[in-house]
């Protein structure tokens, strides 16, 4: 049902954090912007599956130590417990931990799925002492059959069971494809009307028409039924500043800007699929610069140096994607891309990206300044030649970032013009792991150079595990190089985000493995939680395993 702005006297929400049982009746509308939303399920207390004990740890007693229940109907004990006091925040130690939630939390007409299992799994989280979770806010289910009609609602349900279970939230402006196709059980596409647009137009894909995300070269061209993309980014995001205003800096107190595929800011040298795969510490990646934007955008530019015959094109010589660098003229160690031509189009295709991402930043700086949420924008850990002189899957990537140049630091410091954390990758990855597959690979180089870079324009960091490894020495890792970052700088700003909440997280083992890491992370504010299936700490049985893991099959 769509509903039209509302009158003068139309309900209000008040965000109270002693309400457990707000209505979605009262529901926040804009004025401006048609919302459809469904009558929402309400969360009835569950059937006891999952009990997590929480023990707050000091130098001194706590006396009587804490209990949580997903079946508890009364939470305010728990709310009083981990709840958002200025106090409780002011004495937070540490870096705080957040994990992100299953892509499939919502269906496709934008309900939130499971949530008997979703909210155990809070309440699970919450207990640990996580501090919130990731929600990626995808632009293909909200704004899914028409432009300016967003569905806000299964998001809304989320928000409200985060503020129940004492968590908060970081919001990711999800502008991007996820999945391979309609096979795919997590697949997410754009918008059917942007699609139906792509149809008409294929130069609104770049050059090997890939659907992931627009084209950066339309970005200010009126392509979408008379906006431009990034007009439609904005006024997305703007939607979503006023429905959730209430929430803004209290329960919802990041915004990730999606700024190309994965959300990462980059091309999509590589489908973003095909970076989860063990070969692709192999892929090169392919330059997108031949849709007839970037083209003209190329040809300008080549005119404008008196160099004509440099506008027609990418590199030639650059190879096939699974190619070795050392076998193509571009990319080998004295190749093209450290002559004045190379260096020619690689700053007109890095600086093309990095056009994009400050139209972005300005965008979101702008909508969200004054509502004390922490915007944030992602760069992508490509990191499977950064041994190589080239670094052949960065260029294609859009970071000019070689043996004799640093293409971080440009954009480090765009994002400190406009307030900007960084969010990045890899933190829980090797360097011995990973040149067993591939020498040339070096994801720890490529997150040192990064995090110097953010430490020189003194920006706050947002971490991220690139697969979900469960293992202790991925966590310690992931330990090692936050403290990388921190040490020396008068005020370090350091989180982590891990990737992500599934029935994997919640099996015993790695349950206690992940809530040690919360532990190591919040320093001061140190939590002990467990899944507890009788009172200790041993193995739960098969049958108790079952049910939990029945419970939160994701």
């Amino acid at each position: 049902m769509a509903i039209a702005s509302p009158s003068p006297s139309a309900p209000t929400f008040s965000a109270s954090f002693h309400s457990c049982r707000t209505r979605s009746t009262l529901f926040p509308f804009t004025s401006t912007s048609t919302i459809l939303f469904a009558r929402s399920h309400t969360l009835r207390p569950q059937t006891r599956l999952l009990a997590v004990s929480s023990r707050l740890n000091s130098s001194k007693s706590s006396g009587a130590d804490g209990f949580v229940s997903p079946d508890n109907g009364d939470l305010n004990p728990y709310e009083f417990q981990h709840g958002f006091s200025s106090q409780n925040q002011r004495q937070r130690k540490g870096s705080p931990v957040f994990v992100t939630l299953p892509i499939d939390a919502l269906s496709t007409s934008g309900q939130m799925k499971r949530q008997k299992a979703m909210a155990q799994s809070f309440r699970a989280l919450s207990a640990a002492g996580v501090e919130g979770v990731i929600m990626e806010v995808w632009w293909g289910l909200v704004e899914r059959d028409k432009p300016r009609v967003y569905n806000w609602q299964g998001y809304f349900d989320l928000v409200l069971l985060a503020r129940r279970c004492g968590l908060k939230i970081r919001a990711v402006m999800a502008f991007h494809q996820c999945g391979s196709g309609p096979g795919d059980p997590y697949w997410i596409p754009l918008p059917q009307w942007v699609l139906e647009e792509m149809d008409k137009d294929p130069d609104l894909m770049y050059g090997r028409r890939s659907t992931e995300y627009l084209s950066l070269g339309c970005d200010i061209l009126p392509v979408l039924q008379g906006r431009s993309p990034v007009q439609a980014y904005s006024d997305f995001m703007r939607n979503f500043r006023d429905t959730f205003r209430p929430f803004l800096g209290v329960i919802i107190t990041g915004i990730q800007v999606g700024m190309g595929p994965a959300g990462e800011l980059r091309y999509p040298s590589c489908p973003t699929q095909k970076l989860a795969w063990a070969r692709r510490t192999y892929e090169l990646g392919e330059f997108q610069c031949y849709d007839k934007h970037m083209l003209a955008s190329l040809n300008a530019c080549a005119r404008d140096v008196g160099m004509r015959e440099w506008g027609h094109g990418g590199p030639m010589g650059a190879g096939n994607v699974m190619q070795n660098p050392e076998q193509t003229e571009f990319f080998k160690s004295d190749g093209s891309w450290n002559t004045p031509y190379g260096n020619f189009f690689l700053e007109w295709y890095s600086g093309m990206l990095l056009l994009h991402g400050e139209r972005l930043c300005k965008e979101a700086e702008t909508i969200f300044r004054g509502t004390e949420v922490t915007v944030s924008g992602k760069v992508a850990g490509m990191h499977w030649h950064y041994d190589t002189q080239s670094h052949p899957s960065e260029l294609t990537a859009g970071y000019h970032n070689t043996s004799n140049r640093d293409g971080y630091l440009p954009i480090t410091r765009m994002f400190g013009r406009y307030g900007i954390t960084l969010c990045c990758t890899c933190f829980e990855m090797q360097d011995a792991d990973e040149k067993r597959m591939n020498p040339d690979s070096s994801p720890e180089g490529f997150l040192r150079q990064l995090l110097v870079a953010a430490s020189i324009c003194e920006l706050p960091l947002e971490g991220e595990n690139s697969a979900a490894s469960l293992d202790d020495g991925s966590f310690q890792q992931v330990l090692k190089m936050s403290k990388f970052y921190s040490d020396g700088l008068q005020r370090p700003s350091f989180s982590f985000n891990f990737t992500r909440m599934d029935k994997n997280l919640f099996e015993y083992r790695n349950w206690v493995l992940f809530t040690r890491f919360v532990r190591q992370m919040s320093d001061g504010h140190i939590f002990r939680a467990r899944l507890d299936f009788g009172g200790d700490m041993r193995p739960p049985s098969t049958t108790a395993t079952a049910k939990l893991e029945a419970a939160l099959a994701y």
